[in-house]
């Protein structure tokens, strides 16, 4: 219906500018298509005019209406300002941008909306995909039931959904990875960091490995399961991901994950519930790179360098090093993108900033974690805490002219907030990530909270992912050291659990042993 306070012109431009005289033909309150199908004569000229009248009304209406905060959801619904026309003509939404456009006969779908948060209407031709979100949301059908259905992975569903979302046809309900309660919030971190967007499991599908390196932290013979097991993990984490509303990461891992009889299957399984991919592991033919990029390119392929030639080798076996150049080069031409990270030591300090330049052109990104003293780890000595803060110094002033290497330890935080610079997500995006936003799985089906060192919290083979995460023991370890609580950057910083236990402390009362913050007087609370 019009409005008896706004001008037809206000309501109906493009009709009006189409139809001169209209108003003084129209009932005040009446509906403008209604009228123009009950006097056809008037539109012989334009037969499409009801249906632009119809559009031109939703869009009155819709402008009408405040618009929709960007507020949590319980469910994925439809957005309250969307009216569906289906319509006779096509092309309306065209003319409405384009008065010399002009619409044809035949059915269309045409959605009016306005996006949570913005004021401004929009008109848009339905594809088949944005009638099929609206259709699987309304009618409250199984993401998964749909996709069996369509005879493609819930991945393809899950991806549809996901746009509707971005458009705004859909309101997707808020994260609920999110700090618990408890957590303290800080004072100088983000606030949107106490809330995550990504899941991230850490699959280590096997223990096979074609390297022996002097710093692996679990040579332990594991059972390795069989694809139908593995299988059902993918579905075990993809009901995990839709009952937490969250997107969801596999990093394959190992051991070399793509020893594993079945790598290339659970990696398809993967890439077809929708789930981004990444692998750490170890340089491979280019036939095996090249099966995986069919499959789907994935997020990052991380290989581990340990310093310059001489010391790589020492510590990964005779002619690592050179393999690791070569299939960096390769990585390149198949345009997958390439991590290189370095386990920090005493021995290999030193070298950090001239591998760095020598992987300048070679790789997109270089980065370190701290040796954690774990394993056949236990026997390397680990980089002098006093001599920490020096050697991050220098580290980030050599980033300033190679943009090849990243931030990724939380404690450079404690020089951003004393440089008075913006702080980053800290190692996981929001600081120590253990049990929080990623979890490491083994082949045996034991989760820890982190795979650097034994934090075991639960068997994903014996109870359900939701049920382990939810437990007390990954509820400690995402709590992490009290010692931290009343840090001002808590929410991404927390220190490292994994050094900080390979050091002999109590990673749950211990400031992991590398903490300078009070040697620089920054505050802490």
């Amino acid at each position: 219906m019009t409005s008896a306070s706004a001008p037809l012109a206000a309501i109906y431009p493009a009709c009006c500018r189409l139809l001169p005289g209209l108003g003084s033909e129209l009932i005040p309150g009446q509906d403008l298509a209604t009228f123009l199908e009950k006097h056809p004569d008037l539109v012989v000229a334009h037969p499409y005019l009801p249906d632009l009248a119809r559009v031109e009304a939703a869009r009155h209406r819709a402008a009408g209406l405040p618009s929709i905060s960007p507020a949590q959801f319980p469910r994925m619904t439809v957005n309250p300002i969307l009216e569906l026309l289906r319509l006779r003509w096509r092309g309306l939404p065209r003319l409405l941008a384009d008065p010399a456009d002009r619409p044809e006969p035949g059915e269309e779908y045409v959605l009016i909306w306005k996006p949570p948060g913005q004021e401004a209407v929009r008109i848009a031709t339905a594809s088949g995909h944005d009638l099929l979100a609206l259709k699987i949301v309304e009618e409250e059908i199984n993401p998964r039931s749909a996709a069996a259905e369509a005879g493609v992975g819930p991945g393809v569903i899950d991806d549809i959904l996901r746009q509707a979302c971005l458009q705004g046809l859909l309101l997707a309900p808020a994260s609920r990875i999110v700090r618990d309660p408890d957590f303290p919030r800080g004072t100088v971190a983000n606030p949107a960091l106490l809330t995550a967007r990504t899941f991230t499991l850490q699959w280590h599908i096997t223990q096979t490995c074609d390297l022996h390196c002097r710093h692996c932290y679990d040579r332990s013979e594991r059972r390795e399961f069989d694809l139908e097991r593995g299988i059902l993990v993918l579905d075990e984490l993809y009901d995990f991901a839709r009952s937490r509303n969250v997107f969801t990461q596999v990093t394959f891992t190992g051991g070399n994950p793509l020893l594993h009889p079945h790598f290339l299957e659970l990696y398809r399984g993967a890439a077809e519930r929708g789930f981004l991919t990444a692998i750490l592991g170890n340089p491979m033919p280019r036939h095996r790179i090249e099966e995986i990029v069919a499959v789907q390119p994935p997020e990052f392929y991380q290989v581990s360098l340990e310093g310059l030639r001489e010391h790589n080798d020492y510590i990964r076996g005779h002619g690592h090093f050179d393999r690791v150049l070569a299939f960096l080069d390769l990585l390149r031409e198949l345009k997958v993108y390439s991590m290189v990270m370095l386990t920090l030591t005493r021995a290999n300090q030193d070298q950090v900033l001239p591998l760095a330049e020598e992987l300048r052109h070679r790789v997109d990104l270089f980065t370190f974690n701290r040796l954690a003293m774990v394993g056949e780890g236990a026997s390397l000595a680990s980089a002098p805490p006093e001599q920490y803060q020096a050697f991050l110094e220098e580290y980030l002033a050599a980033r300033e002219h190679n943009s090849c290497m990243g931030i990724k330890d939380n404690l450079i935080n404690i020089l951003r907030l004393r440089d008075r610079q913006p702080l980053f997500g800290g190692c996981a995006g929001y600081g120590c990530g253990a049990a929080f936003n990623f979890v490491a799985l083994l082949p045996d089906g034991e989760v820890h909270a982190c795979r650097k060192f034994p934090s075991l919290i639960g068997n994903l083979f014996a109870d359900s992912l939701e049920e382990i995460y939810e437990g007390e023991a990954a509820r400690r370890y995402r709590r992490g050291s009290s010692a931290c609580r009343d840090c001002s950057i808590r929410p991404v910083c927390g220190g490292c659990l994994a050094v900080t236990h390979g050091f002999g402390r109590d990673i749950f009362h211990e400031l992991d042993p590398y903490c300078f913050m009070e040697r620089l007087a920054l505050p802490s609370s």
